[in-house]
């Protein structure tokens, strides 16, 4: 049986006659041995067809449907014009080497032919691609090598691309900033406090809130200055002059040593910097809130931003975890206790993540199962429109936290919670409904833009002593805008048409005015001329007629 290799090289598609393998046998190590010596390896496999590409765009495209396990047209194409066909319900006498499984099931389907992939595929493909340039006689030295490195590169920055347009990169930064962040402020704020309370330990038990102490202990520094003098700034940084005053009170009998002004220097910087982190986390959780109702609005608005982007975070992206089912997404972030319990045939786990949502320490002990499995159905579902939707929108998410609301209400009250398929329906029209809207505002910005230049010229008119004509008053209410709008123009381009109609026929008709007169005026002079050339004949006849007689 014959076997042809397939090889997808930077430059095109190369196919190879692989023959004479009894002579080396189906041995791995034998064809490893073989693979370095161009002159034994040349022997066995021949080139027999090479498609090259086009440009370097084609060969990219070609290069990332082979990556994801296409097969392409051209590539269909070459391989039913080089390869024997294949006859229905009869074997095939040949086989196609090639190197991934998954392009190999895509061709065996389209085409009928038969594909294998193994280490001696492997192997004998390691050897075409080590001598590949030697096969091909028209190539110059270094231009495969130049096409491997701009294809490289291309398919590269087309991966870094498509990378960074999935933006989720970013919450999953900021989601493990933000964690570490928790972490060094409150070892920092309990440095503070330790460290200070050397000076004053009376304070850590009036002031509780680690930012609120590190603003207080930079606001007194020494202890030994405060006075009553000093209540109305403390009660500025506390928010209360009562507590004010009990700290001024403690300060006044404190049993903590003295510092020197080095140390309190120290103590003073040190605060500065825990407000300086507790400052940035605040701004750093604002960002997070704004690029998950960016990225993923339906499922911040279900289970909240922190949350939703530790769920993107552990799934690795929003695509991930859009593919995730509820029963994975259920457990997510206990895996070691999943998979200590398979091992030790204990009870699973029954929530992960999702356990740091509201909704599940408002159930109760009993229910908390329940609210997990259905909170990790709910989410799955908004990570998937949240993944796959054209426009982002939260209605969906909103109409699912009512949903599990109402499975809350199920739970401890008995209420029967609303079908999941009348939810959705109302929040597709809810979601048509406010894309309409959008649309809509669009255009009366447009109407009001004309209005104002209207009225500008309308003021200008004024100014220069021109008649104002007045204006019809429009409906601004969302389609009335449009039809009015749309009504008001065509009136008035019948209006203009009329007038233009109306001017035409008067020039017309003056015309016409005009000439009749002149005809009538020459007419008249015509009948007078003829009237005058009668009575003359009349009068020589008389007098014609007068001589004869005589």
């Amino acid at each position: 049986m014959a076997l042809y290799l397939l090889y997808e090289s930077a430059s095109g598609y190369a196919l190879f006659l692989a023959h004479g393998l009894d002579e080396i046998g189906q041995n791995t190590e034998a064809v490893r041995n073989s693979v370095s010596d161009l002159n034994r390896f040349g022997k066995v496999v021949q080139l027999t067809a090479f498609h090259p590409f086009e440009s370097a765009l084609d060969a990219l495209n070609q290069c990332n449907a082979v990556s994801e396990g296409i097969m392409t047209d051209e590539l269909r194409s070459f391989l039913e014009l080089n390869l024997p066909k294949v006859k229905e319900g009869k074997k095939t006498k040949f086989r196609l080497g090639i190197t991934d499984t998954k392009i190999g099931s895509h061709i065996h389907e389209a085409t009928k032919i038969p594909c294998e992939s193994g280490d001696f595929i492997h192997e004998l493909l390691r050897g075409v691609r080590l001598h590949f340039d030697r096969f091909l006689k028209d190539l110059k030295p270094g231009d495969l090598e130049k096409a491997q490195l701009g294809l490289g590169h291309s398919y590269s920055r087309a991966k870094v691309k498509f990378n960074v347009n999935h933006v989720d990169n970013m919450v999953i930064q900021a989601i493990f900033l933000l964690d570490t962040l928790d972490k060094d402020i409150n070892s920092f704020s309990m440095r503070v406090r330790e460290w200070y309370s050397w000076h004053f330990p009376e304070l850590v038990k009036i002031v509780s809130d680690n930012y609120l102490y590190a603003k207080v202990a930079k606001y007194i520094e020494d202890k030994s200055k405060l006075s009553d003098d000093s209540i109305p700034g403390l009660t500025d940084v506390v928010g209360d002059e009562d507590r004010a005053k009990e700290i001024v009170d403690a300060a006044k009998a404190s049993m903590g040593q003295d510092l020197s002004p080095v140390d309190l220097i120290n103590v003073h910087q040190f605060a500065q910097r825990v407000m300086d982190l507790s400052d940035y986390r605040r701004k750093l959780y604002d960002y997070l809130v704004a690029k998950m109702s960016d990225i993923a609005p339906n499922l911040a608005s279900l289970i909240g931003e922190v949350v939703g982007a530790r769920l993107i975070s552990h799934a690795g992206s929003l695509t991930n975890l859009a593919k995730c089912p509820s029963s994975t997404l259920q457990i997510l972030g206990a895996e070691k206790a999943l998979f200590r319990a398979l091992k030790t045939r204990g009870n699973t786990p029954k929530y992960g993540l999702i356990f740091h949502s509201s909704f599940i320490g408002r159930a109760s002990a009993n229910n908390k199962g329940r609210m997990a499995r259905f909170l990790a159905n709910k989410c799955s579902i908004a990570s998937r429109i949240d993944c796959f939707a054209d426009s982002g929108t939260t209605v969906f998410g909103e109409k699912l936290r009512a949903q599990v609301e109402e499975r809350l209400d199920f739970y401890d009250k008995g209420v029967a919670p609303r079908k999941n398929i009348d939810v959705m329906k109302d929040a597709i029209e809810n979601a048509q409904n406010k894309g309409a809207e959008m649309e809509i505002e669009e255009v009366p910005t447009e109407a009001s833009g004309k209005k104002s230049k209207k009225k500008k010229s309308k003021a200008a008119a004024a100014e220069n002593g021109e008649p104002m004509a007045e204006d019809n008053p429009t409906a601004v209410s969302n389609d009335e805008a449009l039809e009015d709008s749309k009504s008001e123009k065509k009136k008035k381009k019948e209006k203009r048409r009329m007038d233009q109609e109306l001017e035409q026929q008067e020039g017309q008709n003056a015309l016409q005015n005009g000439t009749d007169k002149k005809k009538k005026k020459k007419s008249k002079n015509e009948d007078g001329g003829e009237l005058q050339s009668a009575d003359d004949g009349k009068r020589k006849k008389k007098k014609s007629r007068s001589e004869d007689a005589d």
